[in-house]
């Protein structure tokens, strides 16, 4: 039984914003007092860059005193003071942002060419990478400060699922919303029923990825068991047509381009596209890790607001075109500019020769909405990723940071929620976030 209240509880329900204190002036004083100590942490970082000096130096005179003695030298109310009003300086200003090529990663990518990174004081390098396990492994190691991860990855690490030890990380940020498809090889067009696909390889980028719970999702709600009935193996977005020219593959749940480039080539087709399943369902996120959040405060505040202003630029279908001339080049995606054109604009070749319009193919809402990170826990205990007793809302609330993006979504001009959690439904089924094990005993396929 979890031992954390549940804030989807009427009963339990706390008295501020964020469901953990019992008053706003509660929450407001602990927000001040973690901004103070983290204003003090980065002062001494800074006089004492060496761990082991700065350790030895707390230890023999306490942090009272060391404080006091820092602030006879430097001016740290003010500093306190800047920080608050958002105005304290950077930390950190040269970083590395990990992405993989692939259209999800569009505000990440174009906040480098089009100066939204530049215009926060920050000199940030996107640093284009082969796979999502490299990204995590880059990440978890500190090379990359902050990533491109699939949603569901920051939650499996704070849970240690697929990884040596659980690290807390964050998702200030979703990158898009829908941006996939699946695919099938152009031998397969007349086999549109799921039902006739036993035997078939499937390819999905990632084990713990929103493209693996959405293709399992859809094959059992046809009456397929993923784990039996076909194969699923994780590829890299970037090897996943060249397997399907190969016949390694029958078909793929991918993100944008690769399904579109499969069109291109005319090794594929698309069969449906994500948005089907699930309308406005999230992709890919902006991540990065609790400590970098804590020890960086002030950078991490710039790099957040870049990423929103880049995806408020994103939103609007006018800047699409523009858009994916911007980042279909060899630095970035290194696809043809048609092709990433027809995934953002939505206006595209579906393989088996017509031309359609579906204007959010892909669409780009920085909300990091923590029903969607409870439907994905509910998925990855669904399928054997993690077990036992689940503390749903709580892990999407660590994990989700809702309240630092819908702050800077004001900023950026986009229309802020007023809960962190809304509701959905995947193919026509809805979601209760507040009943997430009854919803997982729903489905008569599963490894739970």
């Amino acid at each position: 039984m979890s031992l954390f209240r549940n804030p989807f509880n009427p009963q339990a329900r706390l008295g501020c914003g964020c469901g953990r204190h019992a008053s706003q002036a509660e929450h407001e004083a602990d927000l001040a007092a973690l901004q103070s100590r983290a204003v003090e942490s980065a002062v001494m970082r800074a006089l004492f860059p060496e761990d082991g000096l700065r350790r030895r130096f707390l230890q023999a005179v306490g942090s009272g005193t060391a404080l006091a003695a820092v602030s006879s030298i430097f001016p740290l109310a003010a500093a306190k003071e800047a920080f608050a009003q958002g105005t304290g300086p950077l930390e950190k200003q040269k970083l590395k942002v990990g992405f993989i090529p692939i259209t999800c990663a569009t505000p990440i990518i174009m906040a480098h060419p089009m100066g939204f990174y530049a215009r926060q004081g920050l000199d940030v390098e996107v640093v284009k990478t082969a796979g999502w396990a490299l990204i995590r492994d880059k990440a978890l190691s500190g090379e990359y400060d902050a990533a491109q991860m699939l949603s569901p990855m920051p939650l499996a690490i704070s849970l240690g699922a697929g990884t040596t030890a659980a690290v807390p990380w964050t998702v200030p940020a979703l990158e898009n919303t829908n941006g996939q498809a699946i695919t099938l090889s152009m031998k397969h067009k007349d086999k549109r029923d799921p039902k006739e696909w036993k035997g078939m390889k499937f390819a999905v980028p990632f084990d713990y990825s929103m493209h693996n719970y959405l293709l399992r999702y859809y094959l059992a709600e046809h009456g397929l068991d993923p784990d039996t009935d076909v194969q699923i193996r994780s590829v890299p977005p970037p090897e996943m047509v060249a397997n399907l020219r190969a016949d390694n593959i029958d078909g793929f749940l991918a993100p944008d381009p690769v399904n579109q480039r499969a069109v291109y080539d005319g090794v594929g087709f698309i069969h449906i596209l994500s948005k089907e399943i699930w309308p406005e369902h999230p992709c890919c996120a902006f991540a990065t890790s609790k400590d970098f959040v804590t020890r960086n405060p002030n950078t991490y505040q710039a790099l957040l607001k870049a990423i929103i202003e880049a995806t408020a630029y994103a939103r609007n279908p006018a800047n699409r075109k523009e858009i994916a001339t911007v980042i279909s080049g060899p630095n970035y995606l290194n696809q043809p500019a048609t092709v990433v054109q027809q995934v953002l604009t939505g206006l595209f070749a579906d393989g088996l020769g017509k031309v359609v319009q579906v204007p959010d193919r892909i669409d780009f809402d920085p909300m990091p909405w923590q029903s969607f990170a409870v439907w994905i826990l509910t998925q990855m205990k669904r399928w054997g990723q993690i077990k036992g007793d689940v503390d749903y809302q709580k892990i999407a609330a660590e994990v989700f940071l809702a309240t630092d993006a819908k702050r800077l979504m004001g900023e950026a001009g986009l229309a802020v929620p007023a809960s962190d959690t809304k509701s959905f439904s995947v193919m026509g089924k809805p979601f209760d976030a507040s009943q997430p094990e009854a919803y997982l005993q729903s489905f008569p396929i599963r490894r739970h």
